[in-house]
């Protein structure tokens, strides 16, 4: 049971990173691998300020900050330099791996013993609060006049350009959001944990995928307030689904690999869902010619 609400804990905080990784996947259509190098900027900047003595609610707050302006040189990157969406993501999440190593001077900061958010809480009593009020702002601004612009650059950018709008802000408002709160997530996260380490983002974006594309395929995305809500879910189902997987004996090394399968599983079952019925929808009419 303890190891179910750790992975439950896990999946709230990991939530967050999965509504920023909705964002560019879902609402923006763009592939932003930025997100492995965004989430340790998030746990880097918050460890530094927490072990030098700085308040955890400002540390947490810069984190976010630190994310934005990650999100935005790639934005920048996309819509000034003309650069292809999925290489920007490439080059920010190479570079950030230097930056990184620069915020934190070392590849570990412990905060064993250092005053954090996670300090004297109950992370299951706590984050769901949390949680909720993140969902909410982001379905908000999601029905914003730029929040539907965001949508619409997503659904179908020349459209949307021919009323006026500049798809390049609104690009770069999205991403910049997305990897906030990638980043706030990895502040939370190395509290959670009491460590920051420069490996600590490898794979987190498979990691969001999964939890977008589980949540949808499972609860379904009718609206942009289901969705995120499903999102949510998916990220404390996809954790569930670890724990499960560890405790039947597979390592920890196993874990990428897992976490593929479940993306390619999750990918293809609406899919084969669609063909079921496609093929019940068949035999439906041919009984219904034969009685005839």
């Amino acid at each position: 049971m303890d190891a179910f609400w750790s992975s439950v804990e896990l999946g709230l905080i990991y939530a967050i990173m999965a509504l920023g990784v909705y964002i560019t996947f879902r609402i923006l259509d763009f592939p932003d691998l930025t997100v492995d190098g965004s989430f340790t900027t998030g746990g880097a900047i918050a460890s530094v300020m927490i072990a030098g003595g700085s308040s955890p609610l400002l540390a947490t707050l810069f984190a976010f900050v630190g994310g934005i302006i990650a999100g935005a040189c790639t934005g920048l990157l996309h819509t000034k330099a003309k650069i292809n969406s999925l290489l920007a993501g490439i080059l920010m999440m190479i570079a950030l791996y230097s930056i990184n190593l620069r915020i934190m001077g070392k590849s570990n900061i412990p905060l064993l013993g250092e005053t954090t958010l996670m300090t004297d809480i109950n992370v299951l009593y706590v984050m769901p609060f949390v949680i909720i009020i993140v969902k909410l702002l982001l379905d908000w601004f999601l029905h914003t006049d730029m929040g539907l612009s965001l949508r619409a650059t997503g659904d179908n950018q020349r459209m949307i350009r021919s009323f006026g709008v500049n798809t390049d802000n609104t690009i770069i408002t999205g991403v910049s959001l997305s990897n906030g709160l990638v980043a706030l997530s990895g502040a939370l996260v190395a509290q959670y944990s009491a460590f920051a380490e420069i490996t600590m983002g490898v794979g987190m974006i498979v990691i969001g995928l999964a939890s977008v594309i589980i949540g949808e395929a499972l609860f379904g995305a009718r609206t942009v307030i289901w969705a995120t809500f499903s999102v949510v879910l998916g990220a404390i189902l996809y954790r569930l689904i670890v724990a499960l997987a560890l405790r039947v004996g597979l390592e920890a090394t196993d874990m990428k690999l897992m976490t593929a399968l479940i993306v390619i599983v999750a990918l293809a079952l609406p899919m084969i869902r669609k063909k079921f019925k496609q093929k019940a929808l068949i035999r439906k009419r041919a009984s219904q010619l034969g009685g005839e």
